[in-house]
């Protein structure tokens, strides 16, 4: 399993095959990814525990334990951890590529921008 550290937290690949990669994400408290897209994967984010903001092609949706949305491939997203508490969540990606070399940032905290 490859773990990575993240300036929002970080997250586990669990599973990869050429169809589909699955990650468990840790989002810290008061943190958020990047304002992003990806040409080449979809993406399918599974609430475990804690509570958080999903941002989708300008729509904001809160997001608890059980909770799932999927993020069409070329979408703008990012979700966001407000409680004092980390968020957990498995994300599903599908499509033909899952490099992190596929993220195109819009906005970004940490100073990412590409």
């Amino acid at each position: 399993m490859d773990f990575e550290e993240r300036p929002w937290g970080n997250y586990t690949v669990l599973h990869t095959e050429v169809i589909c990669q699955v990650k468990k994400l840790v989002v810290y408290p008061g943190k958020r990814l990047s304002l992003q897209s990806h040409k080449f994967r979809a993406e399918h984010w599974f609430i475990v525990s804690g509570k958080g903001k999903a941002e989708l092609d300008g729509k904001e949706i809160e997001l608890g334990p059980g909770d799932s949305i999927n993020v069409p491939i070329d979408s703008k997203h990012r979700i966001s951890c407000y409680e004092s508490d980390p968020l957990v969540l498995i994300e599903v990606q599908t499509g033909s590529l899952f490099a992190e070399d596929d993220i195109v940032r819009y906005e970004d905290d940490f100073g990412r921008l590409t």
